[in-house]
């Protein structure tokens, strides 16, 4: 009797556990979900796939031959220029008109005073000589127009002064300078002056009071 009722009492109680069931459930729902994304990935290939061969490639750009230029205009407007010669403009052709031809005479009258003649000098030029003598150096070229060019000791220009004056009695530069209107350092410069000094019969050139 006593080993029968140890061994009733050394029976464990059944325990019933849903665990298994709950694990299984779970697998079959990753199962599901990846079956899905693997269909879903599947679609979105054969999409793109039908995207791509739908497009259409335009055969007329391997057409374009090489050199040719791409225009919009017709082809009967594109064939007539390549027709026609391009014939040169004459007048764009005809050769520019050189500066002596188109250099403005000056007249000795319209200026006034008295000619004189210059002897070029090492180192002048047109400006250096015009600014001696109270010139533009387009007036003075206007005056010599058939010298293009200066040259020392061969070039002779013709220059337009005020006066030509011939020192008398008292005649120092500051007082032949204030009889005509001009500074003494122009009239200096008109001479060639660097001391103020002046000799009886003495010649001055007498330069415009203003530049002409």
């Amino acid at each position: 009797m006593e080993d029968e009722f140890a061994k009733k009492r050394n029976i464990r109680p059944t325990e019933k556990s849903n665990l298994p069931v709950v694990t299984l459930l779970v697998l079959v729902l990753l199962v599901l979900a990846m079956l899905y994304v693997g269909y879903e990935y599947i679609s979105d290939s054969s999409s793109n796939s039908e995207e791509l061969t739908s497009v259409v490639v335009d055969s007329t750009l391997s057409e374009t031959t090489v050199g040719e230029p791409v225009t919009d205009e017709p082809l009967d407007v594109v064939e007539t220029e390549k027709a026609e010669p391009i014939t040169k403009d004459p007048v764009a052709e005809k050769p520019a008109v050189s500066a002596k031809e188109t250099k403005p005479t000056v007249s000795a009258a319209s200026l006034g005073g008295q000619e004189i003649t210059h002897s070029v000098q090492s180192g002048e030029t047109f400006s250096s000589i015009a600014s001696r003598y109270n010139l533009k150096t387009e007036t003075l070229q206007g005056l010599n127009p058939g010298v293009s060019d200066v040259k020392s000791g061969v070039t002779k220009l013709k220059i337009q002064v005020q006066t030509v004056h011939t020192v008398g009695p008292g005649d120092v530069l500051r007082v032949v300078a204030g009889k005509y209107g001009v500074t003494k350092e122009a009239l200096m410069k008109a001479n060639g002056r660097s001391k103020d000094f002046s000799e009886r019969g003495e010649k001055l050139i007498v330069p415009f009071a203003s530049r002409k």
